[in-house]
């Protein structure tokens, strides 16, 4: 168990459709940065871009781009953790992978699709939460509009860390950063959001606005609005802990049911 976890976000714009550049580019921009990593986070649909066309880049888990994230945690032995479109048993996926440094694979596919693009008509949307054993944290990875709905993300697997990953337009980015905030501070745990910029080819445009908040919700790594580049922290489950116990809100916690 670690009681410190490095965590590192890539804001970037993302080829439309294009695995093979989108990958190269993450590649060179993995091998830019310099200090310690436990965890890389790419954005949602880091190979593609937010299609809508999941037949025209759609991989299996045996693909070009699954092999690729295990081949870079097994170097840098590190875990790295992105979604793209993955097709399986005739079904498309928004799946979030999450591979460790030894190249075993968790997944996550998303579970509130985004109705107002038609994400419910291309993708089947995922009915599990995932919680994944990292170093001795726990993790709770979730997908973009996920972000809106805060029953899924409620915390009552007492998990570390919250993880985010969107391509969230500059149009509605106030809430993306509000969210954020609101997501880590009702669950008081860390929680990082890695947001693309760029246009893609349906002419919306992407901001970034990434950023890892503490427990407290207050911000401890920012990036320039359409700032190509990295987001940073080493996070602490000590402190987490501490004002865990301190303050004791997640005791008062209501319990719940989902019913899907």
């Amino acid at each position: 168990m670690s009681e410190t976890l490095s965590i590192m976000g890539i804001q970037a714009d993302l080829a439309w459709e294009n695995p093979i550049e989108n990958i190269q580019n993450f590649e060179t921009k993995i091998n830019e940065f310099d200090k310690a990593v436990d965890i890389i986070v790419l954005p949602e649909m880091f190979t593609s871009g937010f299609t809508m066309q999941p037949n025209h880049v759609a991989e299996s888990m045996n693909g070009t781009t699954v092999l690729w994230m295990q081949k870079i945690a097994k170097e840098k032995q590190l875990a790295i953790t992105g979604s793209l479109v993955i097709k399986e048993n005739g079904n498309y996926y928004n799946r979030l992978l999450f591979v460790h440094p030894s190249g075993k694979i968790d997944y996550y596919d998303k579970r509130h699709s985004f109705t107002l693009a038609g994400e419910h008509k291309a993708y089947t949307s995922g009915n599990k939460k995932t919680i994944i054993d990292y170093k001795g944290w726990k993790i709770c990875p979730l997908i973009c509009y996920d972000l809106r709905f805060p029953v899924w993300a409620r915390n009552t697997e007492n998990y570390d860390l919250l993880i985010y990953m969107a391509n969230w337009p500059i149009t509605r980015i106030k809430a993306w950063e509000t969210l954020l905030k609101a997501r880590a501070i009702e669950n008081m745990c860390y929680t990082i959001g890695v947001n693309r910029i760029g246009m893609d080819a349906n002419d919306y445009k992407y901001s970034g606005n990434s950023i890892i908040v503490d427990f407290l919700g207050e911000e401890v790594s920012n990036l320039q609005p359409n700032k190509y580049g990295f987001i940073y922290f080493t996070l602490n489950k000590k402190e987490q802990n501490n004002v865990r116990n301190k303050l004791g809100f997640l005791n008062d916690r209501d319990t719940f049911k989902i019913d899907y």
